[in-house]
């Protein structure tokens, strides 16, 4: 037994929904090629202008300038990795200065400790320069060294505390861009 509501009828819709929702007669909207349905685009648009989505073109957007260029979680990471190399180097500078004592019984706990102290600064710049520089070339291995560097920095911030809450922050920053959603998917369409 069908049940009929007044005089709609159900022929010229898809669906439970009229007009908006799919009917051929349902609403248009001004567009570049005439009138457009609302939910219709031209083929080859993206949905959100020309711009690709910031998850890679999940939604349709065009990727190919996306493939080409790292997404800005990559280029911050990068930048904040090359601060710290920067920063590690002049640290190895000023231990070979007149205030190298201090910086050696502040990195050593020994004032005698001076070429321990400027040896731990060069690597430090080796390990947070390298991945820097090839991890907007798109190499796995230095988003997964970045990743490791970060969760030492945040477990001898965490151990440093309350003296630590710069290196900390800087240090959870890092892990966080290189743990969300675009920096996976950058590195692992190639």
């Amino acid at each position: 037994m069908t049940e009929q509501h007044g005089d709609d009828s159900t022929e010229d819709r898809p669906g439970p929904y009229r007009g908006v929702f799919g009917s051929a007669s349902g609403p248009t909207v001004p567009g570049p090629a005439g009138p457009q349905s609302p939910g219709s685009r031209p083929p080859g648009s993206a949905p959100y202008g020309d711009r690709p989505s910031a998850y890679g073109g999940l939604y349709g957007a065009d990727t190919s300038s996306y493939q080409e260029n790292p997404p800005k979680q990559v280029t911050i990471a990068a930048m904040i990795a090359l601060g710290l190399g920067a920063l590690c180097v002049l640290l190895a500078g000023l231990a070979l200065t007149s205030a190298g004592e201090q910086v050696a019984e502040v990195l050593t706990g020994d004032k005698d400790n001076q070429g321990v102290a400027v040896a731990a600064a060069l690597f430090c710049a080796v390990v947070y320069t390298l991945p820097a520089i090839f991890l907007r070339k798109r190499r796995p291995w230095a988003r997964y060294l970045l990743i490791g560097v970060a969760a030492m920095g945040i477990a001898g911030g965490v151990v440093a505390l309350p003296g630590s809450i710069l290196g900390l922050a800087i240090h959870t920053t890092l892990l966080v861009l290189m743990l969300q959603q675009p920096t996976k998917l950058w590195f692992h369409r190639r």
